[in-house]
C-alpha cells in the first residue's frame, strides 16, 4: 500500500441516539455493519450489558487495520471483520451466526477516505480518480470519467447524483479527456455548470457523489445488507440505519415499509396479525442543532430503526 496523507476518523453520527435505541439489548450479538473508525461500536460496548457483543464489518482495509486499538479495548466482546456488509448473510454464516440482537448501518463515505486525498474521494484536494472503498471494487473512477460514453455517463450523473445539469457535466467531461485526477475534474465540473448553481453548494460534490457510488455499487450493496440484516434479528432485536442522502434512504424506507405494514383486503370479516415489525421511527430523526453544529458532516443524516416483535 502506498504512503498516504491520512485524515481521522470523523465522530460517530447520532451515537447518543444509536445507544438509546439498543439500550433494550441485555445480550446478544450485535452487528455494526459499517465499522469506519469504530465510535458507534465503542459507545454501544460502553453503555450496553456485557453480554453484549460486536461483530464489526468494514471494506476497508485501513479500517480494519485501524481496529487494533478498540478490539483490545473491549477484548472478546470485538471482532472485526474485513468485508462489504453487501453480503451480510454470507459473512455471518461463514462464523455461524443465524440471529442478531441489532444491526447498525452508518452509511457513505468515512471522514477519513474524505480526508486521504490518494483515496480520491474528495473534491475540494487533488488525489487519484479512485473512489474505491475497498479492493473488492471492480473500477475506479478513473475508467468512469474517462472511458465511459458521454450520454452514458450523463445517466448515471443523474441517476446517482440526482444532478439536473448532468448531460452538459458529462460532455464536459468528455470534451476535457484525459482527465488526470480529482482535482482536474472538480473544475470540469464546476465550469460546466451555470453560475447560478454554483452559489448554494460546491456543483462537484453531486458528480462525485455519483461515482463513488457507481464505483462501489453502494445501493445493491444497502439493499441487500439492509435486508439481510433486518431479516436476521431475533425477537425483540432492533436495526438501526443512519442514511445520508435520498438514494439510501428510499431504499431504507422500503424495508421498514414491507416488514411493519400489513396489506388487508377490503372487507376482510377477521383482525389480520400484526406486521412482524414495529417501526421505531415512523418519521426519520435528524441530529440535533447542536451536533450538526459540532459536527458538519452530520448534517444530511437521517437515522431509522425498526425492532421485531417479540414471540
Amino acid at each position: 500500500m502506498s504512503q498516504r496523507t491520512e485524515g481521522r476518523y470523523h465522530d460517530p453520527v447520532m451515537v447518543h441516539e444509536v445507544v438509546e435505541l439498543f439500550s433494550p439489548l441485555a445480550h446478544g450479538v450485535v452487528v455494526d455493519a459499517t465499522f469506519g473508525g469504530g465510535g458507534h461500536s465503542a459507545a454501544i460496548l460502553r453503555n450496553l450489558a456485557d453480554d453484549v457483543e460486536i461483530v464489526a464489518i468494514d471494506r476497508d482495509p485501513d479500517a480494519v487495520a485501524h481496529a487494533a486499538d478498540k478490539a483490545s479495548a473491549f477484548g472478546d466482546r470485538l471482532r472485526v471483520i474485513e468485508g462489504n456488509f453487501g453480503d451480510l448473510d454470507v459473512i455471518l454464516d461463514s462464523i455461524g451466526i443465524d440471529r442478531i440482537a441489532g444491526v447498525l448501518f452508518d452509511l457513505g463515505v468515512s471522514s477519513r477516505q474524505l480526508d486521504t486525498p490518494d483515496r480520491g474521494f474528495s473534491f475540494r484536494a487533488p488525489g487519484p480518480l479512485d473512489m474505491r472503498m475497498g479492493p473488492d471494487a471492480a473500477i475506479t473512477a478513473d475508467r468512469l470519467v474517462n472511458e465511459m460514453p458521454a450520454e452514458e455517463l450523463g445517466r448515471l450523473i443523474r441517476r446517482f447524483g440526482e444532478e439536473r445539469h448532468a448531460s452538459r457535466i458529462a460532455r464536459a467531461i468528455a470534451e476535457a479527456r484525459p482527465i488526470t485526477d480529482t482535482a482536474h475534474l472538480a473544475s470540469v465540473v464546476r465550469a460546466a455548470v451555470p453560475a447560478a448553481a454554483r452559489r448554494a453548494a460546491d456543483p462537484a460534490r453531486r458528480t462525485f457523489q455519483a461515482l463513488r457510488i457507481a464505483v462501489n455499487d453502494e445501493l445493491t450493496a444497502v439493499d441487500r445488507g439492509v435486508g439481510a440484516g433486518f431479516d436476521r434479528l431475533a425477537p425483540g432485536g432492533r436495526g438501526i440505519v443512519i442514511s445520508y442522502h435520498s438514494l439510501e434512504d428510499r431504499i431504507v424506507a422500503g424495508h421498514v415499509r414491507t416488514r411493519t405494514t400489513v396489506d388487508v383486503p377490503p372487507g376482510l370479516p377477521v383482525e389480520p396479525e400484526p406486521a412482524p415489525f414495529i417501526d421505531l421511527t415512523p418519521k426519520a430523526r435528524r441530529p440535533t442543532a447542536a451536533e450538526v453544529s459540532a459536527n458538519p458532516r452530520a448534517r444530511s443524516a437521517r437515522l431509522r430503526a425498526i425492532e421485531r416483535r417479540a414471540a
